[in-house]
């Protein structure tokens, strides 16, 4: 099969990205991945840290372990056991994992690229280029969660519900994150009166995620919970807004009941914008703004998941006059990938590491960015209320008056 003139452009801008990406982590790879300037070069990895610290160096199985097991949900954890199982042994073990599992995380991001161009044509370049996206590309295992997601995007507005439950269950049990595209697509379900096929779809999707989880869950139980426990255990954590407000001296208690409120308030008003329009949206118009209120909201914001956001926001990016929007969010993604790394080089003592306050600034901005982004693409096509009579209805009007 001939590959398309911008199939291959894609393809190559993308590879041209993952190398890109690889030259940022050289420095941690020349050091195995030692020493302060981890993060003062901004290179650390879970791919090398975990492959140690979670026993895959020794090929355990990832869940076997109660206390220690992957922090992840199974088929991440699948991927790492088994990327573990064909690396060599021996001292440079931690960097043939490296690589092994970066080339995998380049090929997906090279196909969701490619997926990313045929939902938007017109703005697909933009993933490949975008700073933080590059610099997070081999941070963790997240672009397996990512492409299936998109795909599960890709198949929804053509209407091959089945193929995207499908893709949208492996990747909730990948990354889990997906899970929250269940909301907007509840909601067009609901616009367009389908309440059948919205069922259907929520159903295969829950039953394959059981599925693929049931073995785990039966099997190796309290090592399979420990992902779910640890995110509900886990106090205001890095990125967080949460943590943010707590370097400025606020501290609530009941953050688990504070943050999913104010998620399912913020979700409970866009679905009210939304369901007010008069088309129904398609999914790659909204997945964004829900993503979004997760991730800003979250009592973790990692640098990473900019790359759960990056191809939503630009599928999303059909109207021109919220490119400004996107930009702003993005300058605030790649300003808080610096801080965050120099914000952890205070602990290793590095004279180049930057204040907790400042930290805590760049965490509102980035949080401020990505909900500006969000809110732009929500307000982006009018409501019923605001929606002005096509100009034939006018005309029939003022005859009908006149007569």
């Amino acid at each position: 099969m001939r590959l398309s003139f911008t199939t291959k452009a894609v393809i190559a801008l993308a590879l041209f990205a993952g190398l890109l990406s690889l030259a940022k982590f050289d420095h941690c790879y020349n050091t195995n991945w030692s020493g302060v300037g981890v993060d003062v070069h901004e290179c650390y990895s879970d791919l090398p840290a975990l492959f140690d610290a979670r026993g895959l160096v020794d090929h355990l199985w990832p869940y076997s372990s109660a206390t220690n097991s992957v922090e992840y949900p199974p088929l991440t954890g699948i991927v790492m056991w088994a990327t573990a199982i064909i690396t060599p042994q021996g001292y440079n073990a931690d960097k043939y994992y490296f690589l092994i599992n970066i080339a995998l995380l380049a090929a997906l991001f090279i196909g969701t690229a490619i997926l990313v161009s045929k939902i938007n044509p017109n703005k697909w370049y933009l993933l490949p280029v975008l700073p933080a996206v590059i610099a997070s590309l081999y941070i963790n295992w997240d672009m397996w969660a990512v492409l299936s997601a998109v795909a599960a995007i890709y198949w929804f507005d053509r209407k091959r519900y089945e193929l995207s439950a499908s893709a949208l269950a492996i990747s909730i049990a990948t990354k889990f994150f997906p899970v929250v595209l269940l909301i907007p697509i509840a909601i067009i379900f609901f616009h367009r009166r389908e309440f059948r096929a919205g069922l259907r779809y929520l159903l295969q999707t829950t039953l394959l995620w059981i599925v693929i989880n049931a073995p785990f869950a039966l099997t190796t139980p309290t090592g399979w919970w420990r992902f779910f426990k640890l995110n509900g255990n886990r106090p205001a954590d890095l990125g967080s807004l949460w943590q943010a407000l707590s370097i400025y001296g606020a501290n609530p208690s009941g953050l688990n009941f504070y943050w999913i409120a104010l998620f399912l308030l913020g979700s409970v008003a866009a679905a009210g914008r939304l369901l007010r329009r008069v088309a129904p949206p398609s999914l790659a118009q909204i997945a964004f703004i829900f993503v979004a209120l997760f991730t800003a909201l979250n009592k973790v914001y990692s640098p990473q998941y900019v790359l759960w956001l990056a191809p939503l926001g630009v599928i999303a990016l059909v109207d021109q006059r919220n490119r400004a929007a996107f930009w702003v969010w993005q300058g605030g993604e790649a300003l808080y990938h610096f801080a965050i790394w120099e914000y952890l080089a205070t602990s290793g003592g590095s004279k180049f590491s930057l204040p907790p306050n400042w930290y805590a600034a760049a965490i509102l901005i980035r949080v401020g960015a990505s909900l500006y982004f969000a809110l732009r693409l929500l307000l982006a096509a009018p409501d019923l209320s605001t929606t002005e009579p096509e100009p034939q209805a006018e005309e029939f009007l003022q005859i009908s008056a006149e007569s």
